[in-house]
């Protein structure tokens, strides 16, 4: 299964996201593809993610016979705020030039010389957008335009700045990627600009972020009703609303039950439970 953004390129259902993985992020990364993800998500960022061991496990699937074309390959331009001093460009240089610099160092890492989704990891503002969130976006949007990458994006952005963006950018946003939260409606206000944009949300932290889901027993009695693990009744509620999840598991098992969330569908009142369970 796959989505289709407002640009008409499609992107996987489901994606394999790689923070805190660190020295392991090439075995699970080779893993999940084992297991049959096609979309991994990763970062340019060396305080949660480790982009170049990504690399060396897409390496390996090449020479299993699952080529660069085969697979959708997503990463960030991280800002100086979010970076420790293992920094993938000049801190000295133009925002412009250090997302040249980002980006060029990713293409390296990932041994591939276009990515299938570029994003902002997030605003350099906590509200609103500055003038340094404005020419970041805009360098994202060259690269987009040179064709480099298919898909531009932002992540833990709110609903404000989401507005902001679709209002001013030359390019909206393709994909949105946010930390999912039950106790704030899922997310609902940024997924709800993103319906309205025909963006793609990308949710991420929708088990971890929701511990306490896992214990209540009208969702404990849903997921028995459909022979489903509790996190497969999260990961289709979230596809059914029209979430693109995102799983970090490193456990293998796990990698296939998750990848199986869509073999059952959830009627619109167990979705409505679900959405209004945390609020």
């Amino acid at each position: 299964m796959s989505l289709t953004t407002y640009n008409h390129v499609s992107i996987p259902s489901f994606m394999y996201g790689t923070a805190w993985k660190k020295e392991a992020t090439t075995g699970l990364v080779l893993q999940a593809v084992e297991a049959g993800f096609t979309a991994i998500d990763t970062a340019n960022q060396l305080v949660h993610y480790d982009e170049a061991r990504v690399g060396e496990a897409l390496l390996q699937v090449a020479k299993q016979g699952i080529t660069r074309d085969k697979l959708f390959l997503q990463t960030k331009f991280t800002p100086l705020n979010g970076q420790d001093h293992r920094l993938p460009y000049d801190a000295r240089a133009s925002i412009t030039m250090q997302v040249q610099q980002s980006f060029a160092s990713s293409l390296v890492h990932l041994h591939t010389d276009y990515l299938n989704s570029y994003v902002l990891h997030g605003p350099y503002s906590r509200r609103g957008l500055g003038a340094e969130d404005w020419e970041a976006w805009s360098a994202i949007e060259s690269l987009y335009e040179a064709g480099k990458t298919r898909m531009i994006g932002v992540s833990n952005v709110t609903a404000d700045q989401l507005t902001l963006l679709c209002m001013k950018a030359k390019h909206k946003p393709m994909v949105v990627q946010n930390r999912c939260y039950a106790a704030f409606g899922w997310d609902k206000e940024v997924r709800e600009i993103c319906r309205t944009h025909h963006i793609i949300y990308q949710g991420f932290s929708l088990l971890t972020a929701n511990r306490d889901l896992f214990v209540d027993p009208a969702i404990r009695a849903m997921a028995a009703r459909y022979e489903a693990t509790l996190a497969q009744l999260i990961f289709r509620f979230a596809m059914q609303v029209g979430m693109l999840p995102l799983t970090g598991t490193t456990n293998p098992q796990h990698m296939k039950e998750d990848l199986q969330s869509d073999r059952f569908t959830l009627l619109s009142e167990e979705v409505r439970q679900i959405e209004t369970i945390g609020l």
